[in-house]
C-alpha cells in the first residue's frame, strides 16, 4: 500500500453576483507544493470579485482570465489542462446558477457507482455475492426522516452530474457543522482527469418526493428547501486521485471525500442547524462480519430511477476484497443505481445512535448490489484535515 498523501482542493468561495452559467471554477495547480489560499467572499450583489491577489497571479500561471471564465470559458474541458494532479481547485459561487430545472436535467447523467471488473472475483477475502434487495422510496418529508442526507451537483467533460452526500458532524464545530461526505469520484476523476466544477450540496432535495413531471418549473425553494450550498473546500485520497478511475479500479477502498460548504445566499446559520442534523462518522467501525446492518441512502438517477427521489436500501454487509493488501471493502444488496453514488452507509453505533460508516462507491453493470469503503486511518486523515483548516 503507498503512503496516503491528503491532496487537497482548495475551493474559492467568492460569491459572484451573475445569471445562470455565466461562469464557473478554474483549473487546478499541479504538484503538492501549493500554498492554500481561500478568497473572502463577496456578498450577492456586490460590486466586483474580491479575491487575493496571489490567487489572481496563480490564475494567471495556468493561462485563465477571470472575466473570460465568468463568461462560460469554465465549460472548456482540455484534457492538457484538466490537471490530474491539481492542488488548488477554483470554485466560485455562482448565484442562481443550479436552478430547479438544470436540477432536474443534471439528473439525466448521474455519476454511477463505479463498475468494476474483477469485482466478485476472489481476492482476498470476499464473501458471496449477496441477494438483490429491493430499494425503497425514503419516507417524506425527508428533512423529518434523513435531514442529513441530499445530492451534489457538479459539471464534468460529458455535462451536468448528481451525486449524494451526507451532512456529518464536525468536531471543531459542535452543532453547528459545514461538512458533507461524499464519494471521490463525485468530485475528481482520478487518474485519467482533475477536479469537477460547479460543486454544489443541495440537502434534502425534493423533500415532498413529488414525481419529476410536478418539478418542471418548479420554484427553487420546492426543489431545495435548505439551499444550495457551494463547496469552498474539498479533499480526497491519494490512492482515488493516483488510482481511481470509471471501473472504480484501485483507488475504490479509498473512494470518499469530504467538502466544507458555504451557503450560496448567506443566512448566519450553519449546515447542521439549517438542516437539523448531522451524522457522525465512526473511523473504527467493527469488522464487516460483525456489523448487523446497514442503511445506504441515495438519489438513484439511472434507470429505472430518474433521480428525483431518495431511496434506501438496508442489508447485513459482505465483504468484497478487489486486492488482498488493500481495506476490505462493505457490500450489501441494493439495487440502487448511477446517482446513489457517494450516499451515505449507516449502521447503529456503539451507543445506540446511527453513524456514519462508509459511502456508496461501485456497483455491478447489472444492479444487484453495491460496496463501499471501510472507512480507516487515511478517511480521518483526509476528515480531520478539512475540519482543521474551518476552526
Amino acid at each position: 500500500m503507498r503512503p496516503n498523501r491528503p491532496v487537497t482542493a482548495i475551493l474559492c468561495a467568492a460569491a459572484l453576483a451573475m445569471t445562470a452559467a455565466a461562469c464557473g471554477p478554474g483549473d487546478g495547480e499541479a504538484g503538492g507544493d501549493a500554498k492554500p489560499t481561500v478568497a473572502a467572499s463577496v456578498p450577492p450583489g456586490a460590486d466586483g470579485i474580491k479575491i487575493p491577489d496571489q490567487l489572481k497571479d496563480k490564475l494567471k500561471q495556468h493561462g485563465i482570465d477571470l472575466e473570460k471564465w465568468r463568461g462560460g470559458e469554465w465549460k472548456n474541458w482540455n484534457k492538457e489542462d484538466w490537471l490530474r494532479e491539481a492542488g488548488d481547485y477554483i470554485n466560485p459561487v455562482i448565484e442562481g446558477l443550479w436552478d430547479p430545472d438544470r436540477m432536474r436535467e443534471a439528473a439525466k447523467t448521474p455519476q454511477p457507482p463505479a463498475i468494476d471488473p474483477d469485482a466478485g472475483k476472489d481476492q482476498g477475502v470476499t464473501d458471496p455475492t449477496p441477494a438483490a434487495v429491493a430499494a425503497k422510496p425514503a419516507a417524506t418529508p425527508y428533512h423529518s426522516t434523513v435531514p442529513y442526507s441530499g445530492k451534489v451537483f457538479f459539471d464534468g467533460p460529458e455535462g451536468s452530474m448528481v451525486c449524494s452526500a451526507t451532512v456529518v458532524k464536525d468536531p471543531a464545530h459542535p452543532g453547528k457543522s459545514n461538512l458533507v461526505w461524499t464519494a471521490g469520484h463525485c468530485v475528481h476523476a482520478g487518474k485519467a482527469g482533475g477536479w469537477y466544477r460547479n460543486i454544489a450540496f443541495v440537502p434534502s432535495y425534493n423533500n415532498a418526493g413529488k414525481p419529476s413531471a410536478q418539478l418542471k418549473g418548479a420554484p427553487r425553494q420546492e426543489v431545495a428547501p435548505y439551499g444550495v450550498w457551494w463547496s469552498d473546500w474539498a479533499q480526497t485520497s491519494d490512492q482515488w486521485i493516483a488510482q481511481g478511475g470509471p471501473s472504480g479500479g484501485a483507488g475504490a477502498p479509498y473512494d470518499f471525500a469530504v467538502l466544507h460548504v458555504a451557503p450560496e445566499k448567506g443566512s448566519g446559520k450553519s449546515l447542521e442547524e439549517t438542516v437539523g442534523g448531522a451524522l457522525p462518522v465512526e473511523f473504527n467501525a467493527p469488522a464487516v462480519p460483525k456489523v448487523a446492518s446497514m442503511t445506504a441512502t441515495g438519489y438513484p438517477a439511472a434507470a429505472p430511477f430518474d433521480g428525483q427521489k431518495a431511496y434506501q436500501c438496508t442489508d447485513k454487509p459482505g465483504r468484497l476484497s478487489l486486492k488482498a493488501n488493500d481495506p476490505v471493502m462493505y457490500r450489501i444488496g441494493c439495487t440502487m443505481t448511477g446517482g446513489s453514488s457517494g450516499g451515505g452507509w449507516v449502521a447503529t453505533g456503539s451507543n445506540g445512535k446511527p453513524v456514519l460508516i462508509s459511502n456508496t462507491s461501485i456497483g455491478p453493470a447489472k444492479a444487484g448490489w453495491l460496496a463501499g469503503p471501510r472507512l480507516g486511518p487515511e478517511a480521518k486523515g483526509i476528515f480531520d484535515a478539512v475540519s482543521a483548516k474551518f476552526k
